[in-house]
C-alpha cells in the first residue's frame, strides 16, 4: 500500500525542462505511470498468494517475506534516494530506478525458489525508492506556476491511491488467465516503452553539495527494520533460527533503531527530523498513520486468502469481491476533508478509526459459510474509515510542524506508511501462523511430512489436500477451519489497536486542526496548500 504526503520536498521555481519543447504535461503523464507500476506492484501480491505458495511451496515465514520484503525495504530508503536525488540530481535515480525495477520484475516473474522471490522482492523495493521520491521532487521542478502545480499534485495522489486500489483487480486477472509470475512481468514492457521516453523528456536537476548524506543512519535504519521483521517472524515460527536467537535478533534489531534515533538528534542534518516527535499532534497523527495502515494491509491479505481459500472464489471473483474496501477507501478520500471541516480534527480521526473497528467486528462471526451482503458492507466500512482517519491524521501531521520542517514532516508521513504496511503483514502474519499451525490436528489419512507441509499456511494446505487423496477433503475443511480461527484473532488484535488509538485521539488530539477556532497557534502555510 502507497500514500505519500506532497509536501516533502522545497519548492524551486528555477527549475525548468531539459529540451524546451517538452510538455511538463507529458513529463506529468510519464512520471504518474511511474508511480502508477510501483503502486500497482505494492498490493497485486495478495491475490497472488495461493497460486505462488502451489508453485513454490514456502514455509509460513517465508511467505510473509515475499509480500512485505517489499514495504520493509522501501520504508528506510525513501528519505535515503530522496536525499541523494537532492544531492546528486534526480533524472539519473529516476532512469537508475527502472532499470532496477525491470530487471527485479523479470527476475521475481520467473523465480524457482522462495529466496528467489524474497531477492527479487527486495530489489523491487529498491528501485521504488528510487524512484518515488523523484517523481514528485521534478513535478515541483517542472510546474513553477502555483495552481499548475496544485492540479499536478492532485493528479500524483489519485494515481498513487488508484494503483493501490486497482492492484489486487489487476492481479486477479493475471493470475486467474495466465500464472502468478505474470504479475511481475507485465512490468518489464512497460518499462521497456518508458525508459527511452525518460531519456529523452525528464529534465535534470541541479545537484546540492550542501546536502549532506549520512550513509551510517541509512544503514541502521534499513538494518534495523529488516532485523525487527526478521525476528518477529522468525520468533513465531522457529524454523529457522529457533526462538530464542529470533529473540536476539529482534533485539538487536530494535538496538539499531534506537541508536539511529539517538544518532538523529546529534546531526545538524538528520535523514529523519526527529525532534519533530516532541509535538504531540505530529506524534499522535503518526502514530494513527502507522497503526491504521498496520491493521488495513495486514487484514488485507488474510481477507484475500480468506475468499479464495476458504469461500473457494476464483482469484478474479476475490478482487472483485474486494472492491468494496477500494472504493469506498477512494470515497473516503474524497469527503475526508468535507468531514474534517464539519466534525473537527478530534472527531474525524476518531470517528475514522471506530468505523473501521466496528467495520471488523462482524468477520468474528464468519466462518466457511457465503455471506457476500454482510462482507461488502464490512469492507466498505473498512475502506471509507481508515481512508478518513488517513487523510485527516495526514493534515494533523503537516499542521503540526513549522514550514521550516515541512520536508522533514513529510518524509516520516512517507516512511510511516511503509512500516506500517511492512510491519502490519509481518505481525499479523506471525499471528496467524501461531494460531493457525496448533489449530490444525492431525487427519486420519494424511502422512506426516504432509500433515508438517499443510501447518505451514492455508495455502500450503490446500495445495496438499491434492496430494492427501481420499483424505483430502477432510484436510481442507480442517485448515479452513483452523484459518478462520486464526482470523478471529487477528481481527482481536486489530480491533483492540484501533480502539486504543482512538482512546488515544479523543484524549491527545485537539478538536480542530491547528490554526482553526480553538486551538492555540496558527497552522503554517504550507508549500503545496
Amino acid at each position: 500500500m502507497i500514500m505519500v504526503s506532497v509536501g516533502s520536498v522545497t519548492v524551486r521555481a528555477a527549475g525548468a525542462l531539459r529540451e524546451p519543447r517538452v510538455s511538463r504535461w507529458s513529463v506529468l503523464v510519464l512520471l504518474c505511470f511511474s508511480l502508477l507500476l510501483i503502486a500497482v506492484d505494492a498490493t497485486v501480491l495478495h491475490i497472488a498468494v495461493p497460486a505462488l505458495t502451489a508453485a513454490l511451496e514456502p514455509s509460513s515465514v517465508q511467505l510473509l517475506w515475499i509480500i512485505d520484503v517489499y514495504s520493509l525495504v522501501v520504508a528506510p530508503l525513501l528519505v535515503t534516494f530522496g536525499t541523494l536525488g537532492d544531492r546528486y540530481g534526480r533524472r539519473p535515480f529516476v532512469l537508475g530506478g527502472y532499470v532496477v525495477f525491470g530487471l527485479a520484475s523479470l527476475a521475481a516473474a520467473f523465480a524457482a525458489t522462495p529466496l528467489a522471490l524474497i531477492v527479487s522482492r527486495a530489489f523491487l523495493g529498491v528501485g521504488g525508492a528510487m524512484i518515488m521520491p523523484a517523481t514528485l521532487s521534478i513535478i515541483r521542478q517542472v510546474f513553477t506556476d502555483r495552481r499548475e502545480r496544485a492540479v499536478a499534485l492532485g493528479v500524483w495522489s489519485a494515481v498513487a491511491a488508484a494503483g493501490a486500489a486497482v492492484g489486487p483487480l489487476i492481479g486477479g486477472v493475471l493470475v486467474e488467465h495466465l500464472w502468478w509470475g505474470a504479475v511481475f512481468l507485465i512490468n518489464v514492457p512497460l518499462l521497456l516503452v518508458a525508459l527511452p521516453f525518460a531519456v529523452r523528456i525528464l529534465p535534470a536537476s541541479p545537484g546540492r553539495a550542501d546536502h549532506p548524506w549520512d550513509a551510517l543512519s541509512a544503514a541502521l535504519s534499513t538494518l534495523g527494520i529488516l532485523s525487527v521483521a526478521f525476528g518477529l517472524k522468525e520468533a513465531g515460527s522457529g524454523h529457522t533460527l529457533g526462538r530464542g536467537p529470533a529473540l536476539v535478533v529482534l533485539v538487536a534489531g530494535a538496538a539499531l533503531l534506537a541508536w539511529f534515533v539517538l544518532r538523529q538528534r546529534r546531526l545538524a542534518f538528520p535523514l529523519l527530523d526527529i525532534g519533530l516527535f516532541g509535538q504531540r499532534g505530529f506524534a499522535t497523527g503518526v502514530g494513527c498513520v502507522v497503526l491504521a495502515v498496520f491493521a488495513l494491509v495486514g487484514l488485507e491479505l488474510m481477507l484475500a486468502q480468506y475468499l479464495q481459500l476458504v469461500l473457494g472464489l476464483s482469484p478474479l471473483e476475490a478482487a472483485v469481491r474486494m472492491l468494496p474496501l477500494m472504493v469506498a477507501a477512494i470515497a473516503g478520500g474524497l469527503a475526508a476533508a468535507h468531514v474534517l471541516g464539519r466534525i473537527g480534527l478530534r472527531a474525524t480521526v476518531g470517528g475514522g478509526l471506530a468505523l473501521t473497528a466496528l467495520s471488523l467486528a462482524p468477520v468474528l462471526t464468519w466462518g466457511t459459510e457465503q455471506h457476500p451482503v454482510m462482507l461488502a458492507a464490512c469492507f466498505a466500512g473498512i475502506g471509507f474509515g481508515v481512508e478518513v482517519a488517513l487523510l485527516a491524521a495526514s493534515d494533523t501531521i503537516m499542521a503540526s510542524a513549522p514550514e521550516s520542517r515541512a520536508g522533514g514532516a513529510a518524509a516520516i508521513e512517507e516512511t510511516a506508511y511503509e512500516l506500517g504496511a511492512g510491519l502490519g503483514i509481518a505481525v499479523l502474519g506471525t499471528i496467524t501462523t501461531i494460531v493457525y499451525a496448533p489449530s490444525l490436528g492431525t487427519v486420519p489419512g494424511v502422512p506426516s511430512g504432509l500433515m508438517a507441509q499443510a501447518r505451514e499456511s492455508l495455502a500450503a494446505a490446500a495445495h496438499v489436500a491434492g496430494k492427501a487423496g481420499a483424505a483430502g477433503d477432510a484436510l481442507l475443511a480442517a485448515a479452513r477451519a483452523a484459518f478462520v480461527t486464526a482470523l478471529h484473532s487477528t481481527v482481536v488484535v486489530s480491533v483492540a489497536l484501533l480502539a486504543l488509538t482512538a482512546l488515544a485521539v479523543a484524549l491527545l488530539l485537539p478538536r480542530h486542526p491547528a490554526g482553526e477556532p480553538g486551538t492555540e497557534a496558527p497552522a503554517p502555510e504550507r508549500a503545496d496548500a
